[in-house]
């Protein structure tokens, strides 16, 4: 703001100056309005340097936006074929559990038509099977066929009773995992916005400053033109100056013989030399100046199960009152004095980058859109859902982008 009213004053000092013409009339008094102006010149490169400067600087915090887009789209991206295909199985684990229960079902009405039948019957049955067998171990095999026939009932009713509770419990866990995607699907996108945002603000920053490097160059155009009239004004001052020399200097040697010639008239061997000789030296060049933490990562790790069973928020950095994934990394992480990026995105390039089968605890397992400190034996604890809150989970329950070593 500073810079630009103050080109906006040299701006119209400028135009009154050059549209009204140098009203100097002595050199000196020229020489004094050039030193001004290549002053005010200097002053002006500087400006455009250090516009350029701020300028550069933005046009790199731009670049660094435009990356981080990227990588949450790409998330996002990622994101949403993982929910489709959570979609997808519970789609699948909902026919399974619709067909269990109408196996078990099934199973549950035959089961119970037998023991109608066998009830009603009564002794009467039994008694026909004694009188049809044959021999006394076909009226054993008989009986022990109907108690078979109890005990098989109860099994398969057992087990389809199993096999649906088996069901419900997968369909479950994927409803958990579709609510964590969908979360953190959500803050991708917030964060987007917010990266589009500020993106927005930074191009905007950037063209005001091309504008005040485009107004700083004019100025210094503007600039340079006035010392070129100032120039063009001392040499043809000095050349007068020159000029009038000669005119004296001529007029002194004319005077001189003139005196000489009247001398020799009057027989006078005495003479009398006066001369007279100014020299200006003309400057006709003109320069222009153009101007670290402490603790392991088990130490890391088990203070991160701590914290298991508070609250998962949106936006939140708390490890009591509430995290999101990335605050609950980041504030555990600052518990040992190590500085990690807010978003999941960022952790993603954070520390260094080690495999799967490498990871220790304390390092940080990075999913599209989601991060969660490693804690050993293929388990993670991480800010999971507002459902779930902090808890631990198995680390390959998504797919792994990256494993970062902080400590």
């Amino acid at each position: 703001m500073r810079r630009l009213r103050r080109a906006l004053l040299l701006s119209l000092i400028l135009c009154l100056t050059i549209s009204t013409g140098i009203s100097a009339t002595t050199i000196d008094e020229l020489k004094k309005q050039k030193k001004e102006t290549q002053k005010q010149l200097d002053e002006a490169n500087e400006d455009i340097s250090e516009l350029t400067e701020v300028r550069k600087g933005i046009t790199d915090e731009i670049e660094q936006i435009d990356d981080e887009l990227v990588e949450v789209m790409t998330s996002i991206s990622i994101l949403e074929d993982e929910i489709a295909d959570i979609e997808a199985q519970i789609e699948v684990k909902k026919a399974e559990l619709e067909e269990a229960i109408r196996i078990k079902e099934e199973q549950y009405e035959a089961m119970k038509a037998r023991i109608k039948f066998m009830y009603e019957k009564g002794d009467a049955t039994y008694a026909q099977l004694v009188f049809e067998a044959k021999t006394m171990g076909d009226l054993v095999n008989k009986a022990e066929y109907i108690d078979e026939m109890y005990t098989y009932d109860r099994q398969k009713l057992a087990e389809y009773i199993a096999a649906m509770e088996a069901v419900e419990r997968a369909k479950a866990e994927l409803e958990e995992t579709q609510e964590e995607l969908e979360t953190t699907h959500f803050e991708l996108q917030q964060e987007q916005e917010e990266l589009n945002t500020l993106l927005a603000q930074k191009k905007e920053e950037a063209e005001d400053y091309d504008n005040q490097i485009a107004k700083a160059k004019q100025e210094a155009a503007a600039y340079k033109a006035q010392i070129k009239q100032q120039n063009n004004q001392i040499r043809k001052l000095e050349e007068e100056a020159r000029r009038k020399a000669e005119e004296e200097r001529r007029k002194a040697e004319e005077a001189k013989k003139k005196a000489a010639e009247e001398a020799t008239k009057a027989n006078s061997d005495s003479s009398e030399s006066s001369s007279s000789s100014s020299s200006s030296s003309v400057d006709t060049a003109t320069t222009i100046n153009n101007s670290s933490g402490s603790g392991t990562g088990k130490d890391i790790a088990n203070y991160a199960c701590k914290f298991i069973g508070n609250p998962y928020v949106a936006g939140g950095t708390s490890l009591t009152d509430g995290a999101d994934c990335s605050g609950f990394t980041m504030s555990v992480y600052q518990a040992f004095g190590y500085s990690l990026p807010r978003s999941s995105t960022a952790q993603r390039s954070a520390g260094t980058g080690v495999t799967y089968a490498e990871a220790q605890p304390g390092d940080i397992i990075c999913y599209a859109g989601h991060v969660a400190i490693y804690i050993g034996n293929g388990q993670i604890v991480h800010a999971s859902t507002p459902a779930s809150g902090i808890k631990i989970g198995s680390a390959t329950y998504r797919e792994i982008l990256a494993v970062r070593r902080i400590v």
